[in-house]
């Protein structure tokens, strides 16, 4: 039978647009498939690349443990390798909240919070947050604490070695060394400027655990070791300054003395030997709660602080005038107790005048007028070349955090009435370190060394990381001007107001200064000075440089000469043999009598039996005397007579100053006198030019506005026009 042409096939009786419905089917769940499997591979890649390490960390975290090695704090040692400040061993408390055996969270915290007398509700937080492996609890606990916490055998409480800043000698250097916070991080002094030397890294130790938190016996442990801190080597000597703070105390209690600042320089090279102000404070326990008392106890007066030196400036004038040619020992001045200067009438000290006599005489008697004399015949641009030669206007380095400047006039602005106070140690304002570090260059053959503290910076495995330099700034002076000034101011200890530093079998240069001060409207406060004294030896071949200055004693001779020579006297006749230099000569000693209850008149004259010289104001009775009976002395040498009417009475708690503080009026003041005005008060002054002359024609905050303790006030300064 032959095929029937009519017959169709399957697919030809399948309807042509049933067939294009099955392939879009298709393509699509081709489509759907290859979509999900992009999708697939992203999240793939997101999970084992993008969030790989995220997750992996999360991962070690549950099957290890990473527990912290603190690193040892560097230490601050003197030039001799005595500690200063070091690490002591202490405790830390960690909590392991996975260890912590179930439902007893509650209870961990509750005893560990009272334990270590911290709040609750945080210890609580740790306990039970289990995405934690370890939490710090508490650092620097000490033995008492962990052995009560042990006592307690609770589930997931562990202990580990901890640090703690401790400074052996207390409150010795404390304003220099500073202190730093409970977590051993600088926070002031030395801690803070050096504080990335000091800090060391710390190690870890990594350990596998189980599921619940617990050390494998046999599982996989990493050790890193901890790197501590590098060591600090200071310039100063510890016995240098055990010298220098006892001396510091008892001028402080003797003269009954808001302050008493010291310094002892090595004049050869810069080296700060020892430093320090009275009172001071315990780095061990600083009163952290009172910020205001911190901040006053803390900061280094000698280098933050500037006043007008007085007459230990005159050693500067002296130096300039011989080497500038404007005078000689052969030079003659005449004084009858003042100087007129464009017709104003500059006073000396001594209002009946020294008369006729020659720079080393004039000198010796600290005659205001010789010196106004002096700088006037250097005239401005001379006389301040060598000012700021030596130093004055500027910081002497970068040895401490905050050191002041200065104030120098510009000497554009200067007026010969000014320059005639310049000479004398007036209408200048200088930090203690400056002027020491400036009479240093004047003693010690003319050259100016910038002071240093820090020797070497050395890293724990024993590289020197810094080195001091105590290459000389520049040669200020000549030396055979030095060698002059040597001669004078010898002078001035032997037969001068300066007879206070004699040392026997020693020679001795220096200079006394007693120095005004102004009260918080910039008026001359009557009754407050800075006594000081500076004094160096041997003179001949000066080693070593000591200033102490005595803020505002209230006893009844206010002189340098009384207040702080003896002072100096004593540090220099404690260092001197202990460094190793011997007398060079001999001296005629005679030993203190004992003239306590006398009358001043009586003790005047025991005094003068054995060659001694009685220094008293009040006829009255002799209370305490210095030196003490049975001390030996120089032949001629002074002895202070303190009376009971010497004394004032002063409340002696510590004064804060106020939150607020009334803004006093500083029109028509100098640069100086504002500046006093301001510091007196706990406030700021920004100037305006930065270098001010003239006299104060506008302040940014009005008079008798009450501002914040610590503000800092723009004052406007110019040439205030003839009206």
């Amino acid at each position: 039978m032959g095929q029937n042409k009519n017959v169709k096939t399957k697919e030809e009786r399948t309807p042509k647009k049933k067939k294009t419905r099955y392939g879009k089917r298709i393509a699509f769940l081709e489509t759907a498939l290859l979509l999900a499997f992009i999708i697939v591979i992203i999240d793939i890649f997101c999970i084992m690349v993008v969030l790989g390490p995220e997750r992996l960390e999360v991962a070690v975290q549950q099957w290890t443990r990473t527990s912290t090695i603190t690193a040892n704090r560097g230490q601050i040692v003197d030039c001799n390798g005595k500690v200063l400040a070091t690490t002591g061993a202490v405790y830390k408390i960690l909590l392991w909240p996975k260890n912590i055996t179930s439902g007893s969270e509650e209870r961990v915290a509750r005893e560990l919070s009272d334990a270590l007398d911290l709040d609750f509700d945080y210890v609580y937080k740790c306990a039970t947050n289990k995405t934690r492996s370890e939490f710090v609890i508490k650092r620097q606990v000490d033995s008492k604490t962990v052995s009560n916490v042990r006592s307690l055998k609770l589930s997931g409480v562990g202990i580990a070695n901890d640090s703690k800043r401790y400074y052996p000698y207390g409150t010795l250097l404390s304003q220099v060394i500073g202190f730093t916070t409970r977590d051993n991080v600088g926070q002031s002094g030395l801690e803070l400027k050096y504080d990335k030397y000091l800090t060391g890294s710390d190690g870890k130790l990594i350990s596998e655990t189980d599921s619940s938190g617990n050390p494998l016996a046999y599982g996989y442990t990493q050790y890193e070791d901890p790197i501590d801190g590098a060591k600090i080597v200071l310039t100063v000597d510890q016995v240098f300054q055990s010298y220098l703070e006892n001396a510091l105390e008892e001028a402080l209690s003797v003269n009954n003395a808001s302050s008493a600042q010291g310094i002892i320089l090595d004049v050869n090279t810069g080296a700060i030997k020892a430093i320090s102000t009275k009172p001071d404070y315990d780095p061990n326990d600083p009163p952290r709660n009172d910020l205001e008392q911190l901040a006053e106890l803390s900061r280094n007066r000698l280098v933050t602080d500037v006043y007008e030196p007085g007459s230990t400036f005159k050693i500067l004038t002296l130096a300039a005038a011989i080497d500038s040619g404007n005078a000689d020992l052969n030079s003659t001045f005449f004084c009858n107790g003042g100087y007129i200067v464009n017709g104003e009438r500059i006073k000396c000290w001594k209002h009946a005048g020294h008369g006729s006599q020659d720079l080393t005489k004039a000198t010796e008697n600290s005659c205001n007028c010789c010196f106004m004399q002096l700088a006037l015949r250097m005239g401005v641009s001379e006389f301040y070349d060598y000012l700021y030669a030596f130093g004055l206007g500027q910081k002497t380095g970068d040895i401490f955090d905050g050191e002041s400047s200065g104030i120098v006039t510009n000497e554009k602005y200067v007026t010969e009435n000014d320059l005639a106070r310049i000479g004398f140690g007036q209408s200048v304002a200088v930090t203690p370190v400056q002027l020491a570090a400036a009479v240093s260059a004047a003693v010690n053959g003319g050259y100016l060394y910038s002071p240093y503290i820090v020797e070497q910076v050395v890293s724990s495995d024993g590289t020197v990381i810094e080195q001091a330099d105590p290459s000389p700034v520049r040669q200020v002076i000549s030396g055979e001007t030095s060698a002059t000034v040597r001669q004078i101011l010898q002078s001035v200890v032997d037969n001068g107001t300066g007879r206070n530093a004699k040392i026997e079998g020693y020679y001795v240069g220096g200079k006394t200064g007693t120095a005004q001060k102004y009260d918080e409207y910039g008026r001359v406060s009557a009754g407050s000075y800075i006594c000081s004294f500076i004094g160096f030896a041997p003179a001949d071949d000066p080693q070593y440089l000591c200033l102490i200055l005595v803020d505002e004693p209230h006893v009844g001779s206010i002189f340098g000469s009384t207040v702080a020579a003896p002072f100096v006297r004593r540090v220099l006749s404690e260092i001197l043999p202990y460094s190793g230099i011997q007398p060079s000569h001999l001296s005629e000693i005679v030993t203190v009598p004992n003239v306590l209850g006398l009358t001043t008149e009586e003790a005047n004259k025991e005094l003068a039996k054995v060659g001694l010289i009685g220094f008293y104001e009040c006829a009255d009775e002799v209370t305490l005397q210095l030196p003490a009976a049975g001390e030996t002395v120089v032949k001629g040498s002074s002895v202070l007579l303190y009376t009971g009417s010497d004394d004032v009475n002063i409340d002696n708690e510590p004064v804060i100053a106020p939150l607020m503080v009334e803004m006093p009026d500083l029109m028509d003041m100098t640069a100086v006198q504002a500046y006093n005005a301001l510091t007196a008060l706990g406030l700021n002054m920004v100037c305006s030019p930065e270098d001010p002359h003239g006299v104060v024609l506008g302040q940014s905050i009005y008079a008798g506005t009450m501002v914040e303790y610590g503000s800092s006030v723009t004052l406007y300064f110019g040439i205030k026009p003839e009206e």
